[in-house]
């Protein structure tokens, strides 16, 4: 065991009180799965609510097709991007452990009431058999009140803890120990397997309560499984590493752009030296690091250039003005993300909604349309233990790169599978409808004789698409945003999931306003035997294909950040210097 100096850890971190921390009594896998277990059981209660709830809405609350699915998709675009204020609130005022515990007990707050108004009857309108929903009473407005209330509490809470929960389980390796570094590469990779084994159980038992048991036991249940996730995150307290909040990092970026803006005449210096820059005893007071001077985004190194006037919003240091850099780089490759987000938001509303026209029945048990869904996240579970135990190994020995391939190809990788998957999707409704037409079942739009299964292969593919972009996704931008951003980096991972929602929305609206007009049926229909989704479904197919071409460019320009410790290339090393036994060497560091 290392003892002194050399088991402090070196970068920056603290326990609650602010003194450093040795690296055997905190941190590590140890520290790490508290954090893992709780995403189990967080993910099974925000699942267990969203999976179902277009389902709730339109049974319960007896809203039409477009109210029910328009109120999911507003919901769920802002519970992916409420981690920004999140991450905000972390960074500049309370740190990501006390800002997480906050938010944990609004999550709860939500979660509790959303189950109160599932379950007391005077909260929800009274039911009705008729198919004709304009023949249903509506809900009131006091019940709509309490019910939505509920929901965007649960969303405001949601917004503090998926920001800061997977970066205090980052931080819990220490970046200058190379074999602590090497548990990091592994770290996102669990973190993604621990979401889909949570999201695995509520899109398959807590389904089936809801659709067969009740509405009461299948939300009080994901609140619960909620309450016992933050205990158990509790329990690891005396084990976690943390971080000291570094200030509001908007307010260093925006300083940075308006002293380059207002020195936009000055020149730069050629010698970086000559930029203004704090003594490295400054930063490591604070537990921060210097970034060196780059040569990208050259305009905003002006933001550096000494005048005479040390106004903050005059003068920046470099590392300031690298660390907007880092942040404002990330951007082009943030937007290359919001297609395939997209793609992700269509396995809860038209594929499932494609389900519910074919034969679900194995025997006497009918299958539940939003059961599906399981397939996405089993084949995200077997490829990304596949991943990351062989896939990685195998890569290492002819790149020598420690994650085995870098992480935009990683991301590249899963693009082309979201092009595979929209056009399999397009056959396999193509089929679809032709078997509607042999069989008369255009009009009346009724149930199609083929088994539920023949969309398999889309959920399958998704799953494995996942497995490649989803993960590189939160591990590019948490790795890639500077240590005093950490969150709000890994916030830009979930507002690309937000704006794919609500631009799922805007394509839907869209593509099926043109599609109806000068006299024709449109593509999408409420009657999905008499609609095109085929069409609508070769369109994303061309969409993914034109994205992967931006995302080639933007790849083909992002520079990557400079390491702050020589851990990743004590790693390269390594591996450079492996034999055929090599693997197992490397295995040691993770």
């Amino acid at each position: 065991m290392e003892n002194g100096l050399d088991d402090c850890t070196q970068d920056g971190t603290v326990d609650l009180k602010g003194n450093p921390v040795l690296r055997s009594k905190r941190g590590g896998w140890r520290a790490c799965s508290f954090v893992v277990v709780y995403e189990v059981f967080e993910r099974m209660a925000y699942y267990g609510i969203s999976s179902n709830l277009v389902v709730y809405l339109t049974k319960k609350l007896h809203e039409g097709t477009v109210r029910s699915s328009n109120n999911v998709t507003n919901w769920v675009g802002t519970i992916w991007m409420t981690p920004i204020l999140g991450a905000y609130v972390a960074d500049a005022h309370l740190g990501r452990y006390w800002t997480f515990l906050t938010a944990s007990v609004i999550y709860l707050l939500g979660m509790s009431l959303l189950t109160l108004s599932v379950s007391l009857p005077a909260l929800r309108p009274p039911p009705c058999k008729d198919a004709n929903l304009d023949n249903c009473r509506k809900a009131s407005t006091m019940q709509l009140a309490v019910f939505f209330g509920a929901l965007y509490t649960l969303a405001v809470g949601t917004g503090g803890t998926k920001p800061n929960i997977s970066t205090i389980g980052a931080d819990q390796f220490d970046d200058f120990h190379p074999k602590e570094k090497a548990q990091k590469l592994s770290f996102f990779n669990w973190w993604m397997f621990s979401i889909f084994f949570g999201t695995l159980f509520a899109n398959t038992v807590l389904v089936y309560i809801q659709d067969n048991v009740g509405w009461a036991l299948g939300y009080g249940l994901p609140t619960l499984g909620l309450l016992i996730s933050v205990a158990i995150f509790l329990g690891g307290t005396p084990f976690y590493r943390h971080r000291l909040p570094t200030g509001s990092p908007f307010t260093r970026m925006a300083k940075v752009m308006v002293a380059a803006l207002r020195k936009s005449k000055v020149s730069v210096p050629n010698d970086p030296k000559e930029l203004y820059e704090l003594d490295l005893e400054e930063y490591a007071k604070g537990g921060k690091y210097r970034i060196d001077s780059t040569p990208t985004l050259r305009f905003l190194n002006k933001a550096a250039v000494k005048t005479g006037r040390t106004d903050p919003w005059m003068l920046c240091s470099v590392t300031q003005v690298e660390e907007t850099k880092q942040m404002l780089r990330m951007i082009p490759i943030l937007i290359a993300t919001f297609v395939p987000s997209t793609m992700v938001a269509q396995i809860n509303t038209l594929f499932v909604k494609q389900g519910t026209t074919l034969d679900r029945n194995i025997g006497s048990f009918k299958i539940p349309p939003a059961s599906l869904v399981g397939f996405v996240t089993l084949s995200m579970l077997v490829c990304v233990v596949l991943y990351d135990r062989f896939f990685v190994s195998i890569a290492r020995r002819w790149t020598k790169n420690p994650r085995g391939i870098t992480l935009l190809q990683r991301m590249g990788i899963g693009l082309v599978f979201h092009i595979i998957i929209m056009i399999a999707a397009s056959l396999i409704e193509r089929h679809r409808l032709s078997v509607a037409r042999e069989h008369g079942l255009v009009e009346n739009g009724g149930q199609i004789p083929l088994t539920i299964f023949i969309l398999l292969p889309q959920f399958v593919l998704m799953g494995v698409a996942d497995a490649f972009l989803e993960v590189a996704k939160l591990e590019f931008f948490y790795d890639q945003a500077p240590e005093s951003m950490k969150s709000l980096g890994t916030s830009y991972s979930t507002t690309s999931l937000g704006i794919g929602n609500f631009l799922s929305s805007f394509l839907l609206s869209t593509v099926s306003d043109i599609t109806k007009k000068h006299g024709h049926r449109g593509w999408i229909l409420n009657n999905l035997n008499a609609s095109h989704l085929d069409y609508y479904y070769a369109f994303f197919a061309i969409l993914n294909f034109l994205n992967f071409i931006f995302f080639l460019i933007v790849n083909r320009l992002y520079v990557y950040k400079a390491e702050v410790s020589d851990s990743m290339e004590v790693l390269a090393e390594e591996l450079k210097g492996m034999t055929l036994t090599g693997p197992n060497q490397v295995s040691s560091h993770e």
